[in-house]
């Protein structure tokens, strides 16, 4: 066995999971559920507009229905869905209907994983998920409840009766002090499982005060320090005790630099913008509505895209239109990158 540098920035040994393939080419909508958890993680990396609330959103997108589910699927080019939370258990109806329909939608094909965490696994509800999710994730408790890990090993092995073993794993933190508690969990865990994910712990506005306490920070002050170090660490450990798992060591710089960038370079834009290399969209606009050929109101911003023509020929009449060059992300959320007058 040899652990691996992937060609986007991650590590790995034996290679990844399924659901992993299409999230690295930015083929994996975020299908985030709910909100709400009855966990607490101190680690929890959800933002402060999501976290215990009970709120669904498509990638950047707060959805009401199915329909604006499906829209974000289509706008984002996604071939494949992971679900999210929050916890999902806790509104499974909602849960089993949205991945239900995505199925009836897209295809048996289009290819879905879920994540769990543990605390409120039943056979009765894995069964019902393995219905309609292909693959799945759980997060463990015995990071934050060492006296959890029987009960985390027994509801686990429940899937083996649902999903064949390489569409089961586990996902966890990689906290830089608990290397150790990952290893020792996983080498009870391994006659369940077909993969491990490991996620390099990153800073979020709702973790900040405990990770800065706690912990240094490294790359650009939004890595735990160690975090990456951890991860290589528990590889060698696996790889020299011959584990015959997928393990992933997913690296920050995989989400930010290749993942999220490959996700921007699939989404849809309006019409007469401009893609730039690292997946953003640079537009020409006037802000206000105007009329007529090779121009696009864009009645969500209020504003008029212009092809770079009309945009020339108005230009010829200094004062009339303030011109505007702007450089936004393609998501639902278009937030600016940069903005100026031309």
């Amino acid at each position: 066995m040899e652990i691996k540098k992937t060609k986007f920035d991650s590590y790995c040994l034996n290679g990844i999971a399924e659901g992993c393939k299409y999230c690295v080419k930015g083929e994996k909508l975020v299908l985030f559920v709910t909100g709400i958890c009855k966990r607490n993680c101190w680690y929890c990396s959800l933002s402060n507009k999501r976290k215990n609330k009970d709120v669904i959103f498509a990638n950047e997108r707060k959805c009401k229905n199915i329909k604006e589910l499906f829209e974000e699927v289509k706008e984002s080019r996604a071939t494949s869905a992971g679900i999210t939370g929050g916890d999902p258990l806790l509104f499974l109806p909602r849960t089993i209907k949205f991945a239900s329909e995505l199925k009836k939608r897209f295809g048996k094909e289009f290819h879905i994983h879920i994540y769990l965490p543990t605390k409120f696994v039943t056979a009765e509800k894995l069964e019902k998920l393995s219905k309609v999710v292909d693959e799945v994730r759980f997060h463990p408790e015995f990071l934050i409840n060492k006296n959890t890990i029987n009960e985390d090993v027994k509801k686990i092995s429940l899937a083996g009766l649902f999903w064949n073993k390489p569409n089961i794993g586990i996902e966890l933190p990689l906290l830089p002090d608990k290397k150790e508690e990952v290893v020792n969990f996983i080498l009870k865990i391994k006659d369940y499982i077909g993969f491990v994910n490991l996620n390099e712990f990153e800073l979020s506005d709702t973790n900040f005060n405990i990770i800065t306490k706690n912990y240094n920070l490294n790359r650009g002050g939004y890595v735990a320090k160690g975090s990456l170090e951890a991860g290589r660490w528990i590889l060698d450990e696996l790889r020299r005790k011959k584990v015959n798992l997928k393990v992933h060591l997913c690296t920050a710089e995989l989400k930010n630099q290749h993942q999220f960038r490959n996700r921007l370079k699939k989404h849809k834009f309006l019409p007469y913008g401009k893609r730039t290399e690292d997946g953003t969209v640079i537009y020409l606009i006037v802000k206000k509505k105007l009329r007529g050929k090779r121009k696009f109101y864009d009645k969500r911003k209020n504003r008029t895209i212009l092809s770079e023509d009309v945009a020339r020929k108005l230009l010829e009449k200094p004062g009339k239109y303030k011109i505007i060059r702007v450089e936004e992300f393609p998501t639902y959320d278009r937030i600016e990158v940069e903005s100026g007058e031309i």
